[in-house]
């Protein structure tokens, strides 16, 4: 008999919470992200007969084995409802542009183009902030993304 590695998180589901997955599986109206997360958590459960170990639940449901421990390890540590869900909201990226950087950047790419240019790129709109010293560092994403947002129509003789 092979030796099964040691799971970090063990999932005793409760009778409720089992009760809940069944349903979601059961009306099948839910996103199939939720569904899959939902038969995983079911055949993870600790209380349940099966005693399934990782690669037979992987095989079962199509998933990869980090999928199904990151299932368990959400779960156990967030609840059930947060091991449904979808993308992690704790990821968050602090914005580099304050709004006096923000106005800065559009007056910036708004006023002349830089000397044998005929305008701005936003490479150059990035480099040129860092220059500045308004930002440490900023990709040209973030100066695209900042420049969406506002309501500028730097290509344009009129914005009405």
């Amino acid at each position: 008999m092979a030796v099964m590695p040691k799971k970090k998180h063990h999932l005793p589901l409760s009778v409720e919470e089992r009760e809940q997955l069944q349903t979601i599986l059961r009306k099948g109206k839910a996103s199939a992200h939720r569904q899959r997360h939902a038969r995983i958590l079911l055949l993870a459960d600790t209380h349940g007969p099966e005693g399934w170990s990782d690669s037979q639940i992987a095989s079962a449901t199509h998933t990869s084995i980090p999928t199904i421990e990151r299932a368990r390890r959400l779960c156990v540590e967030h609840g059930l409802e947060r091991a449904l869900e979808g993308k992690d909201p704790e990821r968050e990226y602090p914005c580099k542009l304050d709004g006096k950087g923000e106005a800065q950047l559009l007056a910036l790419s708004c006023g002349p183009a830089p000397a044998g240019r005929a305008r701005w790129t936003l490479r150059r709109l990035a480099a040129r902030l860092i220059e500045w010293e308004i930002v440490d560092s900023i990709s040209h994403e973030a100066v695209r993304q900042r420049l969406k947002k506002t309501n500028s129509s730097r290509g344009q003789k009129s914005s009405g």
